[in-house]
């Protein structure tokens, strides 16, 4: 996965997400919207074989990148009790 800015402000966050699909994008667009201070959130593949999800953020009382790294932590705490769920099984 690669991570491009394309575009940063106090308010407002668009970047793309090389190597990644609609898959990882669903989650990543939910989480975000799950998180506190995030007013608008979406994303992008102009192609479904070869385009780069562009993501667009819009936050208020809090900054972007700090959201965006709420929504990431949050799903990676939610993988590992997925894990611990099927591991017991």
């Amino acid at each position: 996965m690669e991570f491009n800015v394309i575009e940063e402000s106090k308010t407002k966050l668009v970047f793309e997400l090389k190597g990644e699909t609609h898959t990882f994008c669903n989650v990543l667009k939910k989480e975000l919207q799950d998180t506190k201070g995030v007013e608008l959130v979406t994303y992008k593949i102009d192609h479904p074989l070869v385009g780069i999800p562009k993501f667009h953020i819009e936050t208020k009382g809090v900054e972007p990148r700090k959201a965006l790294k709420s929504a990431l932590a949050s799903l990676k705490k939610k993988a590992k009790e997925f894990e611990s769920e099927v591991k017991g099984l």
